[in-house]
């Protein structure tokens, strides 16, 4: 109902937005239908393997421990993300565009950045799992219990959200006033920003500021974990244990790469290298594929879950062999 509002208002001598349009995708009428199949393949895919890898760890007690726990985490957080953008990206796709009420843009904007900030702090706290697994695999019990994991997830929860919601609340307290067409295929800070009929200046420093925190902080933490991780690898004299070692390490260092380099040139670039057509091809690398390669990389590599995602899918469609 919150949507069912004009698509302007009046206050003072200003004529105020409160209805934008997600341009989506300027292409034809046959490739944007081509791309919404191949879109909507790889979202029910990205679903299944989550959905399959949350039953698998829940229902294998073998995987209850703080490295599946994050691992856990973020696929329900990276389910959620999906969720709030690929959908109103296939609309978009269908129709050649989409309005959205300004309430809705806030929204979609909101959980958009609270649920990407928390993935950027999951994998830091997750690169720390395994610097503590690697190097100090006499007292990771002690030190990764369910309290303090339980803690690092609600941390990363809290501050994941706190940091969006004051952003979103700058950037939604601007005045628009025209145009209201955004050129991207869901409200993302930049293109709206580019809207506001005022200065937007401290919107902006804001928004880049917690692009440093969870971007370069948080790459920061994972690098000096992986510094670590190297130096103690290098100690082992097996060639067997250092192979190990580095497998344990290689899911999470290829999705890092891809998320962080995303991210990374969408919020941390110059702003005279802008351009949103870059912008929209690098958006669809972060919020489509980037999620299919989280459970691909960490799990369907992993032995462990493997099993476990057999044993899992057995018992869905073959109940009387489990």
């Amino acid at each position: 109902m919150l949507c069912q509002l004009q698509s302007i208002m009046r206050r003072g001598n200003d004529t105020l937005v409160t209805e934008f349009f997600l341009v989506g995708f300027s292409l034809p009428s046959q490739l944007r239908y081509i791309l919404f199949t191949v879109f909507l393949l790889i979202y029910i895919i990205t679903l299944m393997a989550n959905l399959l890898i949350l039953m698998a760890i829940q229902l294998d007690c073998a995987l209850h421990t703080p490295m599946y726990f994050f691992l856990f985490t973020l696929s329900l957080s990276e389910t959620c993300y999906t969720f709030v953008v690929i959908p109103n990206m296939l609309a978009t796709l269908l129709s050649g565009g989409k309005p959205i009420c300004l309430v809705g843009c806030a929204l979609q904007m909101f959980f958009f950045l609270s649920f990407a900030s928390t993935n950027c702090s999951l994998l830091a706290v997750m690169g720390y799992d395994r610097y503590v697994a690697i190097c100090h695999p006499l007292h990771y019990s002690e030190l990764m219990n369910l309290r303090i994991c339980l803690q690092f997830a609600a941390s990363c929860l809290f501050f994941g959200f706190l940091i969006p919601a004051i952003e979103v609340y700058l950037i939604f307290n601007l005045p628009y006033c025209g145009p209201n067409r955004i050129d991207h295929f869901f409200c993302d800070s930049g293109p709206v920003l580019q809207l506001a009929c005022t200065d937007s200046k401290v919107p902006k420093i804001v928004v880049f500021a917690g692009g440093l925190l969870f971007i370069i902080g948080a790459l920061l933490l994972i690098l000096l974990s992986y510094v670590f991780i190297l130096s103690a690898i290098l100690k082992i004299s097996s060639a067997q244990g250092r192979h190990k070692a580095f497998s344990t390490c290689a899911g999470h260092i290829t999705v890092v790469i891809v998320h962080y380099g995303c991210a990374g040139i969408i919020y941390l670039r110059p702003k005279s290298t802008h351009s949103l057509e870059q912008d929209k091809l690098i958006a669809v690398s972060y919020t489509v594929f980037t999620p299919l390669l989280n459970p691909m990389m960490y799990s369907l590599r992993n032995k462990e879950v493997r099993l476990a995602l057999r044993k899992t899918m057995t018992s869905i469609f073959c109940p009387q062999r489990a």
